[in-house]
């Protein structure tokens, strides 16, 4: 029931402790940290979103593998860094030090544990240069440590094929492509019957902005009162079906790659956090 999309032998949280310590080659066995939110997305989606895409693509990509690639999922981190959309009902937003902290608290446990590739799978755009920061501050204190931070939607995925031009310009939050991948997740709570479209004006500084996008910083009651910022009302389920399949697609062979990646090594006796100098070697 805790497991969600992903499968039962793949969700970490149902083994125990010694089955943990009993795993054979945890060091190249992959931990995936889905990271979302709980936040305001229009009056057509549930606030549930972020997390719901992150966990729903990566336990997808999870029932994918062959049994040789071994990887594993954990809860989804369900609260993120949300103040853009704080002015809306519903929202539940974390500062960035708190979920800094969290992160890297939750790698240090992974670490412990035995893993040493973690893959942050992030859903939320308001958050990435913190799962950033985490992963580096992981790497300065654990030269054996792979710590991967990647956005869900950036890999190889169908979603641009049913979006216009504009739409692949201007749109950031609750526009078509999370409505039609909510679609197929989650469809009993879209309300598509309430969907709106509302985009942000183009930005004024080609210079700053050579797409249009905004180059400030912003929050979403500046382009309207819908918190919607792109259309989309042209989303269907069987198109939100063929990006979750091409986004899991994309995310197995990334997870099997990182399984199977060798990356440098630091010597930990010479390299501690803050170190000016060391020894970099290469595991082959």
């Amino acid at each position: 029931m805790f497991h969600g999309t992903n499968p039962p032998s793949r969700f970490l949280p149902y083994l125990t402790w010694t089955e943990i310590a009993a795993l054979p080659d945890r060091e190249n066995t992959v931990i995936v940290v889905p990271t979302g939110a709980t936040e305001q997305h229009g009056p057509h989606l549930p606030i549930a979103v972020d997390t719901v895409i992150s966990a729903g693509v990566m336990g997808h990509a999870l029932a994918k593998l062959p049994a040789s690639v071994p990887a594993y999922a954990l809860w989804p981190i369900t609260y993120g860094k949300s103040e853009e959309h704080l002015h809306f009902p519903g929202t539940v937003t974390v500062s960035g030090h708190n979920l800094l902290d969290t992160m890297i608290d939750v790698g240090e446990s992974v670490y412990r544990s035995g893993f040493r590739k973690m893959l942050i799978a992030n859903g939320h755009g308001g958050q990435p240069q913190v799962m950033e920061m985490a992963a580096r501050e992981l790497r300065l204190r654990h030269g054996d440590y792979v710590v991967v931070p990647h956005s869900v939607w950036r890999m190889p995925n169908a979603a641009s094929k049913f979006m216009s031009d504009r739409e692949k310009q201007l749109a950031m939050h609750a526009g078509h492509g999370e409505s039609a991948i909510m679609l197929a997740l989650l469809p009993e709570h879209v309300h598509m019957e309430r969907a709106v479209a509302s985009y942000p004006p183009v930005f004024p500084s080609k210079l700053l902005s050579p797409d249009g996008r905004p180059a400030c910083a912003w929050s979403s009651r500046d382009f309207g009162p819908s918190g919607v910022i792109g259309d989309p009302m042209g989303a269907t389920r069987e198109q939100g079906l063929e990006i979750l399949e091409s986004l899991a697609t994309s995310w197995a062979k990334a997870i099997t790659e990182l399984h199977e990646a060798k990356w440098v090594v630091r010597d930990e006796v010479t390299w501690g956090r803050g170190a000016q100098t060391g020894h970099i070697q290469q595991r082959l």
